[in-house]
């Protein structure tokens, strides 16, 4: 019985390590008020994203949740109203697996509304589930989808002191861009592993590069870590006859959805972290990134890549889609509309005589180690 008991004690004083190192979250204490501010939330009908804009509109602010489905976007939207005691919470319908959503959900943003705030990318996929597509579904939806949100909403963004937080993962950690074959289909498990990788990848190579093209405009961007979290998209691909099985070690060692929500938070609200734009944070404090991630050659290059992807001309900029909205490419391979050209190379990344000319590029501004935050 003794033996017994040492071995219980270990296991829950083990856990209770586990726990407060690895799964509770710190809490974000940003910003008191936000009244008078807009934020959009995409992916915000539940999980990560319906917290953070439950945080937001407790704060005060008008929160938009851009949600796929009208049914539950607009309920989340009710719930939100109610909990929080904020009557400015809207649902606007935003997909982003099609661009001509994303363009759509543009205008109507901007033919609305007069400012934005905060641009938090929560929404994100982790399978292809049992959709085919002729392009790669978790590129589109997990980055090619918020690169084109962003470009078209900047003319809102540069009206004031805004701020563009992409939810990424550690599992970029993982990721290898290879520009000859970043848009091509994935099918199977393993390929979904290897493209989701790449995907956070590619968020926090958007975050950095966005960060150096928007410098000295007010606009700061970062790259989000939520943490290990038990949320809709841990268990939405899991077999169903596996599901009650995962679900009681999902509730003891993942985050809930409000911890989640509390790195995004601290991105969006927390003051005195302006020089630190184009980061990657985890736990509410500043983190260093692998090799991969801090490239800013590859980088530039899938900037340029995700033009072409999310079918942007050569001189459109973002101002002139406030006014005119280019036809969409759609679905890439319908014949209406064809593929975007895609980023030719011989090489994972770019030779430095083929690198793209930078020269036009505002330079990167060194962050100081002292720069850095305190944690939350």
């Amino acid at each position: 019985m003794e033996a017994l008991l040492l071995g219980v004690g270990l296991l829950l004083g083990a856990y209770v390590l586990v726990y407060y190192n690895l799964v509770k979250a710190p809490p974000c204490r940003g910003l008191a008020s936000l009244r008078g501010r807009t934020a959009v939330v995409t992916g915000a009908n539940s999980g990560i994203g319906k917290m953070t804009a439950l945080e937001l509109a407790r704060r005060g602010a008008r929160v938009v949740l851009a949600c796929r489905s009208r049914e539950r976007g607009e309920a989340a939207a009710f719930d939100l109203r109610q909990e929080s005691g904020n009557n400015e919470v809207i649902f606007m319908a935003l997909d982003l697996a099609s661009l001509a959503s994303v363009r759509a959900f543009a205008t109507a943003f901007l033919s609305s509304e007069p400012r934005l705030d905060i641009l938090i990318h929560n929404a994100g996929i982790s399978s292809c589930g049992r959709t085919r597509e002729p392009f790669n579904l978790l590129l589109r939806v997990n980055h090619i989808g918020p690169f084109l949100l962003t470009h078209l909403l900047l003319p809102r963004l540069k009206t004031g002191t805004s701020r563009v937080v992409v939810v990424s993962s550690a599992a970029h950690r993982r990721g290898r861009l290879d520009f000859t074959r970043l848009d091509h289909p994935v099918v199977g498990w393993r390929q979904e592993l290897r493209a989701y990788a790449n995907s956070k990848l590619a968020n926090v190579l958007f975050a950095r590069e966005l960060a150096t093209q928007l410098e000295g405009t007010g606009v700061t961007c970062y790259a989000a870590h939520p943490g290990p979290v038990n949320s809709e998209l841990f268990l939405r691909h899991v077999p169903g006859w596996l599901r009650p099985l995962l679900r009681p070690l999902a509730w003891l060692v993942l985050r809930a959805p409000r911890g989640g929500a509390q790195t995004p938070l601290y991105c969006a609200l927390q003051e005195g972290i302006e020089p630190l734009s184009g980061r990657y944070f985890a736990n509410c404090h500043v983190e260093e990134v692998p090799p991969a991630a801090r490239d800013d050659r590859a980088a530039h290059r899938l900037w340029e890549a995700s033009r072409k992807l999310a079918g942007l001309g050569p001189g459109e900029d973002a101002e002139s889609d406030e006014d005119s909205q280019p036809e969409d490419p759609g679905t890439p391979s319908s014949p209406s509309s064809p593929h975007p050209e895609e980023p030719t190379v011989s090489e994972f990344y770019p030779s430095p005589q083929s690198s793209t000319d930078r020269s036009t590029v505002t330079r990167r501004i060194p962050v100081k180690a002292e720069l850095e935050p305190q944690a939350c």
